[in-house]
């Protein structure tokens, strides 16, 4: 009885330690801001994404993503401009991705209003078919 009770406690340790835990395909630590280049404005942009399925390779050497993504500015009016930029990011590494930045640069012209702006990176994992959209703030001042 003694070794069932020592033994209960290790298995539990075990099964809990060997089981993987899913990460939330999502978008963290957002950054934005824009450089005043006299007639026009030239933005950038990057976000960080987790939780993106993974495919692995035939040879098992290997483990690639793909993903697609656009972005959308909301003026400092409120108007939604969409699909200034678009990219996409097909990878591949010998180990597991954790996750990667996801980044833009655009310009904007001279007939953008000064004030605060929202950048909206919309992404689609292209294996598993999921969308999120992670949000970021900049200003366009002087």
């Amino acid at each position: 009885m003694r070794r069932i009770i020592f033994f209960v406690p290790i298995v539990f340790f075990v099964l809990i330690s060997c089981s993987k835990k899913e990460v939330k395909f999502e978008t963290f630590a957002t950054e934005a801001f824009a450089y005043d280049l006299g007639n026009a404005w030239e933005v950038n942009a990057t976000v960080n994404v987790r939780g993106f399925e993974q495919h692995e390779n035939k040879d098992g050497e290997n483990f690639s993503i793909s993903l697609s993504y656009y972005v959308d500015v909301t003026t400092s009016e409120g108007r939604k401009i969409e699909n200034l930029y678009s990219d996409n990011i097909d990878l591949s590494k010998h180990e597991k991705f954790t996750d990667i930045p996801v980044e833009a640069q655009f310009d904007l012209d001279s007939t953008y209003a000064l004030g605060k702006y929202e950048l909206i990176f919309n992404i689609k994992d292209n294996y598993s078919n999921e969308e999120i959209s992670g949000k970021v703030p900049f200003d366009l001042n002087k």
